[in-house]
């Protein structure tokens, strides 16, 4: 789900969130289904509609922890971490990750993690090249076929932050992978 791409590639980090997941041994298991410029009620319909195991929110976030999403008239509309727990807290039997790939939105994942198993959400601001390459190697690594126990939500945080660390960028974010 994208919202208020205000300066933001969202058009790119889904392109790459795709081709991650195209190019995988496991690409068959995956099916992506996005949403764009979303209002809380987009939002709302489409977990209920689609019953995603993965939610992925790409966009902006405000330092009190709201994620930015638009209101009816195309206007910023913050949205609350109270109001994105209950949220999922009602899809919560098939929803297994969310990853808000948004700036400030560690407190929306502390919030989300009391109902889904995995939320991921980052401390502070961070720019659009660095969103972009942790959701690419978040998705390779779920893409992979998996030759340990080793969780694949947390192997799939790992990568997404190699993939940071290898970049030719600098990168000062940290990123939160909350675990329930």
């Amino acid at each position: 789900m994208a919202a208020n791409p205000n300066g933001l590639r969202l058009d790119q980090e889904i392109r790459d969130i795709e081709d991650s997941i195209r190019q995988g041994i496991r690409r068959e298991q995956f099916q992506v289904v996005t949403r764009q410029a979303v209002r809380p009620k987009d939002i709302r319909r489409a977990i209920a509609e689609e019953k995603p195991q993965i939610v992925h929110f790409c966009g902006h976030g405000t330092v009190d922890g709201s994620l930015v999403l638009e209101d009816d008239s195309g206007q910023i509309k913050p949205v609350k971490p109270e109001g994105l727990a209950a949220l999922f807290e009602l899809h919560s039997a098939y929803v297994d990750c969310v990853l808000m790939n948004a700036c400030y939105s560690e407190k929306s994942a502390e919030a989300i993690s009391q109902y889904i198993n995995y939320v991921i959400g980052m401390n502070q601001a961070v720019n659009d090249k660095t969103a972009i390459k942790f959701a690419e190697g978040f998705y390779d690594a779920l893409g992979y076929s998996i030759q340990n126990n080793q969780e694949e939500f947390q192997r799939a945080f790992k990568e997404g932050i190699i993939a940071i660390l290898l970049s030719v960028f600098e990168c000062s974010c940290v990123l939160q992978c909350t675990q329930n």
